[in-house]
């Protein structure tokens, strides 16, 4: 897969494993940050406020670092890990399952735990609908009402799609490049706002009248 593309999901998803009169529920779900993977967790204590336990993982972004795993009681690696583990078998990330128990009476051992939140998680995680994304950087656009027409017509060619525009007294828009191929567009747009070849493009360090401020990534 591209460096600029990642899978996840698109919507959440839920998955169930039983094992000798314990039930296992896996609740997937599409995430962006820390705060909504503890948001969803809410949201699932409140639906299974009497269950035993609420497990979790959640892996985030192109680093690999940027992941979590709770046992909730669980004996230490039984429930946390196999779900990251599932998480990162199916090779998906910006991803958190919540795996939730009812405790049937009689204890599964370590092998039996793993294998329990393992399971459910895979069947949450094969119930769902998983997505190719791109990784793609939001920017600003300011410049002069002057080359307003040359900026409109280089969003345009260079296929670049604007979130949103402000023509108060220095106007300027905001648009969304794929990260892999920025360098890229932003030379094809200085040269077709400026009316000049790639080549001379490359040249030009400072450009009068337009102006680039990176904002976020999405």
């Amino acid at each position: 897969m591209e460096e600029d593309a990642y899978q996840t999901i698109s919507d959440g998803s839920i998955g169930e494993f039983r094992d000798r009169g314990s039930k296992f529920i896996a609740y997937a779900f599409p995430v962006n940050s820390a705060d909504e993977s503890q948001e969803k967790l809410t949201e699932v204590k409140k639906l299974h406020p009497k269950a035993r336990h609420h497990c979790y993982a959640y892996r985030l972004g192109m680093d690999q670092h940027n992941f979590r795993a709770n046992d909730d009681g669980e004996p230490a690696g039984t429930a946390g890990r196999p779900i990251l583990g599932q998480i990162d078998s199916f090779e998906l990330t910006n991803v958190v399952v919540i795996v939730v128990r009812y405790f049937g009476g009689t204890k599964l051992g370590t092998s039996g735990l793993i294998n329990a939140y393992k399971t459910s998680t895979a069947d949450a995680l094969g119930n769902a609908n998983i997505v190719k994304k791109l990784v793609e950087d939001i920017y600003q656009l300011e410049f002069d009402y002057s080359i307003m027409g040359q900026v409109m017509n280089a969003l345009k060619q260079c296929n670049l799609e604007m979130v949103s525009q402000d023509f108060g007294l220095t106007p300027s828009l905001e648009f969304v490049v794929r990260q892999g191929q920025k360098e890229e567009s932003f030379l094809q747009l200085k040269a077709l706002i400026l009316g000049i070849t790639l080549d001379e493009a490359k040249t030009i360090e400072n450009t009068e009248g337009f102006q680039l401020n990176y904002l976020r990534t999405r």
